[in-house]
């Protein structure tokens, strides 16, 4: 079986229920290394491991990367990576990045 987006996503996805925030990570370099895209369901689902585990940090850095790769941050992306922030007390960094989105999104 040739790993593909879809083997990575699913194993990415398994690591929310061991809050192994780590193991998702790797994943995620290991799709780069292996010239894999990354959709928005590995996204979404990698940021759903950081919020599971506190990472607010690394949570708001995916979604950045998000942006910078084109790809649509839905509402899935924003209510994990808002309950990554909520987890860590950053309610602040979560009103900050949200809020130009938000207003987009209703204008």
């Amino acid at each position: 079986l040739e790993p593909n987006t879809i083997t990575y996503s699913s194993a990415i996805s398994a690591c929310e229920n061991g809050s192994e925030w780590q193991k998702a990570l790797f994943l995620v370099t290991a799709m780069r290394q292996a010239i894999l895209e990354l959709d928005t369901i590995t996204y979404n689902s990698t940021i759903s491991v950081c919020d599971k585990s506190a990472e607010w940090q690394k949570a708001l850095h995916l979604v950045t990367t998000m942006g910078q790769a084109v790809l649509e941050i839905n509402t899935s992306t924003c209510h994990s990576a808002i309950g990554a922030c909520e987890k860590g007390t950053q309610w602040q960094k979560a009103c900050s990045c949200w809020m130009p989105w938000v207003t987009s999104v209703i204008l």
